[in-house]
């Protein structure tokens, strides 16, 4: 049940919402609970029970770390709770690569193979993971103390706005919320607001720039010319974009209507002039996860630079293979790793010299770049695509031209988002907003005008839902 569809939009949230807001202020997390399980049960009914043996496993192992006296007995609860946790994650999520990786060598070295059903993918089983994760380490840590009732700490983990795809919230940003938080109407009208931001990011333009970016990247290696790669590749750029931004806002704005609040996941990361600056931006909550758990429990750039650019290879491997069990995904980690390796070593104090537009280039092109890796399925696709976009891919452009693929709505649409990419309409609204302060009947005006723009999204963005053009979101499947 994605947030883009019909039946959350129209049945599943206006009956969470009704329930949640008519029951007393002390169900109101039960009644979230309820909700979210059912959430769960109706886009991953077979592994429910999965979901809820982790949720029962990793409260019981919080209270244990946290009434540990000894650090000794502290850290062999946490050994277990994060051993357990990232079993849990290799069984479901890598297993069948691995036995994939082990049956293609074992052929070429012509030993037996090995017979495994393919292990379907839990929804969102790499966030959950990490949720528990970062809540045993921070209680380890004495950074938070643990959960007592065991349906709070269902509802940090099972929170649906935020179950499936993100972002991740650290426990302890967010216990006092979930013990005692306010019901009031700005809060949900903002929630409303940024919800509707959300779904026509999602709607209106990365499911747009999705239907050029899919059959581009579906074209035959041999037929694939340099211009349709280069118009492919810019929609995925800002596919994927809009696609999880959009995402992050409707989660974010869902949180809000029940009285959370939670960290930005996105702050315009094409704007970025450097590697290290696009992971400030992108995904942030991804970003800071493994800084703080993995980065810095490594060493961090404490003991050396031989060491640190080790851990920056080790954090962004994990982080490719966080996304998939793919060697695309490993890669594509590896390039970010690379790339933050060489401007550590020697690239920062260069790119501090150089003209901004041509550090914004050079960081966009480094992302770009890694974009290919991320999109294509396997590594041959891959390196035939980057043949294509050095322009030495298919001599006609006939075959697959650019105007088949851009007509007025997907120029307009590809425009807008370029546009939707950069800080303009922030800036804008700051100030419009500051102006209308002074002017009470400015401040009506503009107020009226943002909620009829509001409406106008809403409704063009269910118009396209009602023709069904909707698809998936693009993180679900990590």
């Amino acid at each position: 049940m994605v947030f883009a569809s019909p039946i959350f939009l129209f049945l599943f949230l206006p009956l969470v919402l009704a329930t949640y807001f008519a029951l007393p202020r002390r169900f109101g997390n039960a009644s979230l609970v309820v909700a979210s399980i059912a959430f769960y049960v109706w886009g991953e009914g077979t592994y429910v029970a999965l979901v809820l043996a982790s949720v029962g496993f990793n409260w019981e192992m919080g209270r244990r770390i946290g009434d540990a006296g000894a650090r000794s007995a502290r850290r062999r609860w946490l050994a277990l709770g994060v051993a357990t946790n990232l079993t849990l994650l290799a069984v479901f999520k890598y297993a069948n690569f691995a036995i994939a990786n082990f049956d293609g060598a074992a052929k070429a070295l012509q030993w037996g193979t090995v017979a495994l059903a393919a292990i379907p993918l839990p929804l969102g089983i790499s966030f959950f993971t990490f949720h528990s994760i970062s809540y045993l380490v921070d209680i380890y840590r004495r950074n938070a103390d643990a959960q007592r009732r065991v349906a709070s700490f269902a509802l940090y983990i099972l929170l649906f706005p935020q179950l499936i795809a993100g972002p991740i919230i650290r426990y302890k940003d967010i216990a006092a919320q979930i013990a005692r938080r306010e019901r009031r109407f700005a809060d949900f009208a903002e929630g409303v607001r940024r919800f509707i931001l959300g779904l026509g990011k999602k709607v209106l333009i990365a499911n747009t720039l999705g239907g050029i970016a899919d059959p581009i990247f579906a074209i035959a290696p041999q037929e694939l010319n340099s211009p349709a790669a280069w118009l492919g590749l810019g929609c995925y750029t800002l596919q994927i974009y809009f696609d999880f931004s959009g995402y992050s806002d409707m989660a974010i704005g869902l949180m809000r209507m029940f009285g959370f609040r939670i960290l930005e996941n996105f702050n315009y990361p094409y704007v970025s002039q450097s590697i290290r600056e696009f992971w400030r931006r992108w995904h942030i909550s991804l970003s800071t996860f493994f800084r703080d758990y993995l980065y810095i429990p490594l060493g961090g750039n404490q003991r050396g630079k031989a060491r640190s650019y080790l851990n920056l290879v080790i954090v962004f491997l994990l982080c490719g293979l966080w996304h998939g069990a793919n060697w695309t995904f490993i890669l594509w980690g590896i390039w970010h790793g690379i790339f933050l390796i060489i401007e550590r070593a020697s690239l920062s104090s260069a790119l501090e010299r150089a003209w901004r537009p041509l550090r914004h280039a050079y960081a966009l092109a480094a992302v770009i770049g890694g974009w290919v890796l991320f999109r294509c399925e396997t590594l041959a696709h891959a390196g035939a695509f980057f043949v294509a976009l050095s322009g030495q891919g298919a001599t006609t452009r006939l075959t697959y031209p650019l105007l088949m693929y851009l007509d007025p709505l997907a120029a307009t649409t590809l425009a807008a988002a370029v546009v939707g990419s950069m800080p303009l309409g922030r800036a804008l609204a700051a100030r419009i907003d500051m102006s209308a302060k002074a002017h009470p009947f400015l401040h009506a005006v503009s107020f009226v005008a943002e909620w009829l723009w509001l409406a106008a999204v809403l409704v063009a963005s269910c118009a396209y839902l009602a023709a069904g053009t909707y698809n998936p979101f693009i993180y679900f499947r990590f």
